[in-house]
């Protein structure tokens, strides 16, 4: 695709030079990552946040952890 070749609807177009097609794949890689990213950080930043009172995890015993000689302090 030369500079002044342009299809409707491209949304990129080769002003200056003659890159080849991995040049061209490797570009629209990475704006493609940017894009993504941007979108995911904005989809985060308008996700409500769950408070910790509303977490199912707190209504649970946290879990025992007994010190080394525990079996035999049991049989008392």
């Amino acid at each position: 695709m030369s500079g002044h070749e342009s299809r409707p609807g491209a949304h990129l177009r080769v002003v200056r030079g003659d890159p080849t097609p991995e040049e061209v794949a490797a570009l629209v890689a990475v704006l493609t990552a940017r894009a993504r990213a941007a979108r995911a950080a904005r989809e985060a930043a308008a996700a409500p946040r769950r408070s910790a009172w509303r977490d199912p995890s707190r209504l649970l015993r946290a879990p025992l952890r007994p010190g080394p000689d525990a079996w035999r302090t049991s049989l008392r």
